[in-house]
């Protein structure tokens, strides 16, 4: 039973993670400006084109359905050259893959502030050190729920039915790995922040700001987007940007065929 259902479940990832067609506005970043910009300890965010994409960009209401840690060159004799990237993908489980990957893609670069050189190195020791693992993906239910890219489901239970099961299926799926590599140094992401009365006597009035660690299945990769500890990176501003320097054509757009048929 438990072959058939793994069998099942690899199908299921596959068939989830194939791409599809989808029209947008996003101009993705070039593969050699991405790398320009990029430093160990970085997360890339990407907008993945996939059927299981679709649906976390919409129980996360987000633009981003993907995310992978740049390592550098901490890869170096373990994968090929080109590879710097550790991300956990839904078939092939925790692997390196190089930039070229998210070719195509929207992306966005997260840097964590203040992160030490090495907590930096610590955090991408627990990612390369993973590289290998494979999710069971028996779970078949915990896959199937993706089959609908928009779940009818309330706002409120959306980023729940991401983390639904827990297991292995989910782990592949959301962005569990990151999340553990920062949280095993106890850097922040999204930390619950709760307060309790000082235990100053000269200050009872006073108020402790506690922050308790997010149990790591609920992260989603928008969290790196909205998180106050990560700036947001971009290339095309790193490099140096004037926009006295832009050409621009003077020519109005095209009008579209269906502009054209109407006008008729």
């Amino acid at each position: 039973m438990g072959f058939l259902l793994n069998g099942i479940g690899h199908w299921l990832g596959r068939t989830l993670s194939r791409p599809a067609h989808v029209h947008g506005m996003s101009q993705p970043t070039p593969a050699d400006e991405l790398l320009a910009c990029l430093k160990p300890g970085d997360v890339l965010l990407v907008e993945g084109h996939s059927r299981i994409s679709t649906a976390i960009k919409y129980l996360t209401q987000s633009t981003w359905s993907h995310a992978a840690l740049y390592v550098g060159d901490a890869l170096r004799g373990r994968a090929p050259p080109a590879h710097c990237f550790v991300e956990a993908d839904i078939v092939a489980g925790v692997r390196s893959v190089g930039v070229h990957e998210f070719s195509g893609l929207h992306s966005r670069i997260c840097r964590p502030r203040g992160l030490t050189d090495e907590d930096c190195q610590r955090v991408i020791r627990y990612a390369v050190e993973r590289i290998g693992h494979r999710y069971d993906l028996r779970n078949v239910f915990d896959l199937a729920r993706y089959l609908l890219p928009t779940p009818p489901v309330p706002q409120r239970f959306r980023r729940r039915m991401i983390a639904l099961g827990s297991g292995d299926p989910t782990r592949a799926i959301c962005s569990t790995l990151i999340a553990q590599a920062f949280q095993s140094v106890r850097y922040p992401i999204l930390p619950i922040v709760t307060h309790r009365a000082s235990a100053d006597p000269m200050c009872t009035d006073c108020m402790e700001e506690l922050l308790r660690i997010r149990h790591h299945s609920l992260f989603a990769p928008r969290d790196f987007d909205v998180s106050p500890y990560f700036d947001v990176v971009k290339p095309t501003l790193e490099r140096g940007f004037d926009y006295r320097s832009l050409q621009w054509d003077e020519e109005p757009d095209p009008p579209s065929e269906r502009a054209e048929s109407c006008a008729a």
